[in-house]
């Protein structure tokens, strides 16, 4: 579908005879309009993304605020070691989930970002058969 759409925008661009003007400028503006609405898209995800990750940093130092005070507050070494440990393992807990969340929202923008594009070209196929 590409390759006939670029014909035609060549054709239309090096030959009088063939323009279509109105096809022309339809392609242009529905293009725009396409990238336009992926980009809001892609603008709207990775601001929520990233607000969600702040706030996962921010939970996460209080975590770590909290071993840091039950390490020195222990009263023994084993203690001490039983504290950082037990933090260690829930930071690689919570560090997997967030890799897991992430790749899914990662894979939700990508999805939601193809879908203005997908629609106009999908739009542009059924409207060409139709010239054809």
């Amino acid at each position: 579908m590409i390759a006939v759409r670029t014909g035609l925008i060549a054709q239309g661009l090096t030959s009088a005879k063939g323009q279509d003007l109105k096809e022309l400028s339809l392609m242009s503006s529905e293009k725009t309009e396409a990238l336009s609405a992926s980009a809001d898209a892609m603008a709207a995800s990775a601001g929520a993304i990233g607000q969600r990750l702040g706030r996962a940093a921010m939970d996460e130092g209080a975590h770590a605020l909290r071993a840091a005070a039950a390490v020195t507050q222990a009263r023994t070494p084993a203690k001490a070691a039983e504290a950082q440990f037990s933090y260690a393992m829930g930071w690689w807990s919570r560090a997997a989930a967030q890799a897991m969340t992430l790749n899914g929202e990662l894979m939700k923008a990508q999805a939601e970002a193809l879908a203005p594009i997908h629609k106009t070209a999908t739009a542009n196929a059924k409207r060409l058969r139709k010239k054809s």
